[in-house]
Formats: C-alpha cells, structure tokens, sequence
C-alpha cells in the first residue's frame, strides 16, 4: 500500500468525521443502555447511529475494507486484526461524559495496513478540537503541529491515570488502587477523566506528561496512540513489553525517561499487590 494510497483514505475521512460530529452537538434527550454486563459501559442511539453512518459511507467507496468498531465488535465479542486496510472506528468515546454534557467526549477514526497503525483521527466536536496523525508526518492540533512537553523528571509530571477503570471487577481494582497508591505521592498531580482517546491526544499536545490505562479496547486506543508517537512521545504496554493494539493496556509518555521511571514505580505496587492478595488483605471493592 502506497503513502498516496494512506493520504487518499485519509482525505477521504476526515470531512465525514467533521460531519459525524454535528450528530454530537445536536443530540437531545440522550439515554444511554448497559452494554457487555458491566454497570459502568454505556452506549446510545448516538453511538450507533456515529459508527453505522461511518461504515455506510466507508463501504460506498471501499467495499473491501475491514471494520473493528466499538459498537458492533464488541456486541459480538469477537474482532481480529488481519492485513487488509482496517478502520477502527470509536463513534463516542467518553460515552458516559456525552450522556452527562460534559464537553470530554470524542469520535476516535484510525487505520491499519498490514496490521500497522497509518493514521488516527480524533475529533472532539464540542471544543472544536480536531488532532490527527499520519504515520512518520507528525502529529497535528486542527493543523497546527504539535509536541510532547519532553518531560523527564516524574516529579514534576501532571499523570492521567484512570481510576475509574477500578469498577471492572476485583482484580482492576486492587490493580489500580495499589498503583494509586505508589504514584500520587511522587508526582506533580493526578487527573481522571473519562476519555482514553482525549487523553492520549492530550500527552502528544503537553497538556499530560503520561497516561496509563489497562483494560481498555482497540478503538479506544488505536488512533490516540498514534497520535503520541507522532508527537514525540513513547508507548509501550503498561509491561513494558511492546504495546499491543489488540490488548491495549498502555503506558504513554512524554518521553522514554519517564516511562522507565514510571514502570518502578508500577513494579512495586504490583508486587504489593500480589503479596496482599496471597494474605488477603487486598482492596475489597
């Protein structure tokens, strides 16, 4: 697949998230359902009607292409990342935000080729706030370029952790909570809110020095990491192994200096963690 090819297909979407937002702004009367048995994943007739208007007018032009989106993949529980040029389509991440008027909600849109993230597009209607990346041209704040801050020192690191990730069962809440616990004495603040695209998107433009999230989706992260890679930054799996898009628990900083420094720390808890649970003392939800 040629970069002509990439920057077609990307050309090509752009204007129809732009479009897709306005379903955003003029929602009225939003309700959303339990989705996936779990009390805290909602989804809407917003987050449908996004994701299947995407797919029409992806499939018009692209008969051949492949789809992993939120709404349809993950009713069915099952999606796979193969060769062919994939969209990972996100139609409202940060649904819960969008249900409540908070303006921190997004349609996330990236591409793989060959299993290979080559551009992701997120686009937060309500502040107007467009970021995009293609693969090895940088990354771009409604087409002005943007940067990690570079940060190296945890210390003075403003860290989005999502916490609210606790609510999926025991053991992501012993997880969280004891790396809760390890971190916020050592850094400079801790943020929380509810949108993994948004906030990857805001470590590639400095308003973050990291982002750490496990439990998470490919279309919750697939375009946001991009996205910080093209801004400078580093991602890896919350491991430290290889980041994965397929099992996205993610580590995203400004700089490889501060993901080191944050895997200690990370370490540590961890090993807390497990030691309490083979003494049952861990955190009971």
């Amino acid at each position: 697949m040629s970069q002509t090819d990439i920057q077609e297909y990307y050309d090509f979407i752009l204007p129809l998230v732009l479009d897709a937002g306005k379903i955003l702004l003029d929602a009225k009367d939003i309700k959303g359902e339990l989705k996936n048995g779990l009390d805290c994943d909602f989804v809407t007739l917003f987050d449908t009607k996004i994701e299947d208007k995407l797919k029409k007018q992806i499939t018009a032009s692209y008969p051949n292409h492949k789809f992993i989106g939120e709404e349809e993949s993950s009713a069915k529980n099952e999606w796979s990342l193969t060769n062919d040029p994939t969209w990972i389509i996100d139609p409202i991440d940060g649904t819960e935000n969008f249900m409540r008027k908070l303006r921190l909600s997004c349609i996330s849109v990236a591409m793989t080729i060959n299993k290979e993230q080559v551009f992701g597009i997120v686009y937060n209607p309500h502040m107007d706030e467009l970021f995009s990346a293609i693969k090895d041209k940088g990354a771009y704040l409604n087409g002005q370029r943007i940067y990690t801050t570079g940060q190296t020192d945890y210390t003075q690191s403003l860290f989005n952790y999502e916490i609210s990730m606790g609510r999926m069962g025991t053991y992501f809440y012993n997880l969280y909570m004891f790396r809760l616990k390890h971190l916020l004495p050592k850094v400079m603040g801790v943020r929380c809110f509810g949108c993994a695209a948004l906030g990857l998107c805001y470590v590639a433009c400095g308003r973050f020095d990291a982002y750490q999230c496990d439990g998470l989706y490919p279309w919750d992260a697939a375009a946001g990491t991009l996205i910080v890679r093209e801004a400078g930054g580093f991602v890896i799996d919350s491991s430290g192994k290889e980041f994965d898009l397929m099992k996205p628990n993610f580590l995203a900083t400004s700089s490889r200096e501060l993901a080191q420094d944050y895997l200690e720390i990370e370490r540590i808890a961890d090993m807390e963690m497990n030691e309490a649970v083979k003494r049952n003392q861990a955190f009971v939800p």
